[in-house]
């Protein structure tokens, strides 16, 4: 039986593909040497304080399994179809635990949090549903710091399922197999065993325009997108 998929442990993956767990310390420390040079500067060209959010954590409190860059990040939502957006956009209700978490980490750290950002599925930015939440914090220099998660784990077809929406190309692909596969399987039906070549092309291309047309028809009315960009776009209509 296929288990759901948790975009925690899937972020601990993707992060450990790119840094060795011998190089996990160094790699820490790196983050906050950064971290300390690009602060001032930060500081001192943001005019706005909505523009760029920076954190401050204790580097002896934090815990390295919670903190991820916005490339892994940007990487999960695109695989799941996910968006990485503000909390202000977030539809869903904030459980006590989560609250909870951010006094914590207030106290510990001797800081103020603010800027968070949620990775969740792009209804959970209409509708009051939960699955599979994730709250960060940023830390600058584009890492985050994954304060709670709630909610239910991702279905594990999920990625699958949603892999023709990731771009046009994918779109195509994937209708172009469905429509020659359908061909495949209903041609003996309508011609009954009689088949030819020229009569598998037309019901092929009956299928392929159909499908195209529906695609078309249902993306504009649905205001659908095609794309990997959607995981950061607040708009409503772009699911």
């Amino acid at each position: 039986m296929l288990k759901n998929i948790n975009l925690k442990s899937r972020l601990l993956e993707e992060r450990s593909r790119m840094i060795k767990q011998t190089d996990m310390q160094s790699w820490l420390q790196s983050i906050f040497d950064d971290l300390d040079i690009q602060r001032e500067s930060i500081l001192q060209t943001l005019s706005n304080a909505e523009d760029d959010v920076t954190n401050h954590f204790d580097i002896d409190k934090v815990e390295v399994d919670r903190i991820f860059h916005i490339d892994q990040i940007r990487k999960i939502c695109i695989d799941y179809r996910l968006r990485f957006l503000e909390t202000k956009y977030f539809k869903g209700d904030f459980p006590a635990n989560a609250i909870s978490k951010i006094r914590q980490l207030e106290q510990e750290h001797t800081t103020k949090l603010d800027g968070f950002k949620i990775v969740a599925p792009s209804k959970l930015f209409v509708l009051k549903k939960a699955d599979d939440p994730l709250l960060f914090a940023p830390m600058g220099n584009g890492y985050y710091y994954l304060i709670y998660k709630w909610g239910n784990d991702i279905h594990p077809l999920r990625k699958l399922l949603v892999w023709p929406l990731k771009n046009v190309g994918n779109l195509t692909f994937s209708t172009f197999i469905s429509c020659l596969l359908l061909t495949y399987i209903t041609s003996n039906f309508f011609f009954n065993g009689k088949a030819t070549i020229a009569y598998d092309i037309m019901l092929f291309l009956f299928y392929f325009k159909f499908a195209v047309g529906y695609i078309l028809f249902y993306g504009i009315a649905s205001g659908k997108s095609f794309n990997e960009f959607i995981w950061k776009s607040p708009y409503n209509k772009v699911r």
